[in-house]
């Protein structure tokens, strides 16, 4: 297999936290977004789409989007657990996946996108006033993810999934963002002091 990947992109973040909690080491290559290498032939024939990551499957195939990037590598290793054990715990991550997903690495990802200087290139013509609008929208689900954590260890239940994952990159993405975090939310920051010092988590 081969793992095409961005160092700086919070997406292959994602799917390199998940590699690291797995224990599990698969070749790379990097795609420099900066610098249009996604944009040329030899990518574009890897992924129509012009996106990264992008998992080579040994066979020729291949997967993208992180999210099923993570269940095929889940599939191959099971161990740890990282989409729940059996259909019930699976669904509860599933839910919370999509929740943190749209609610919060979507809004912040976008403010990120609109508003930062060094991804004009990438996102023309961003949109400020659009970046504005997504702000809020993360910090209403910082609170409810506060709410949520006062009851439980991680975001989907006591063990660490890929939900906890999503919502950690996309924590650390608001400096960039430039969405603040309310400082009255003592859960998530327990939660995130926590995950932010796993091995896999640290830059």
């Amino acid at each position: 297999m081969l793992l095409y990947n961005t160092p700086l992109a919070p997406n292959p973040r994602r799917v390199r936290i998940f590699l690291a909690e797995k224990n599990v080491t698969i070749p790379m290559r990097d795609v420099n977004l900066m610098a249009h290498e996604h944009k040329n032939e030899a990518y574009s024939a890897v992924n129509a789409l012009e996106e990264v990551p992008a998992l080579v499957l040994d066979d020729g195939a291949v997967l993208t989007e992180s999210v099923a990037i993570c269940r095929y590598i889940e599939s191959l290793y099971p161990e740890p657990p990282l989409f729940g054990r059996d259909g019930r715990e699976q669904a509860f991550v599933e839910m919370w996946q999509r929740r943190v997903e749209f609610r919060l690495f979507a809004p912040v990802a976008l403010a990120f996108r609109h508003s930062h200087p060094a991804l004009a290139r990438l996102e023309s013509p961003q949109r400020p006033e659009f970046a504005e609008l997504q702000r809020p929208r993360a910090q209403q689900m910082m609170r409810f993810l506060d709410q949520e954590l006062a009851s439980r260890r991680f975001i989907a239940s006591d063990d660490f999934t890929i939900a906890d994952i999503t919502a950690i990159v996309a924590m650390d993405l608001t400096k960039f963002a430039r969405v603040e975090i309310p400082p009255d939310l003592p859960h998530l920051s327990r939660w995130r002091a926590e995950v932010s010092a796993r091995p896999s988590v640290v830059p």
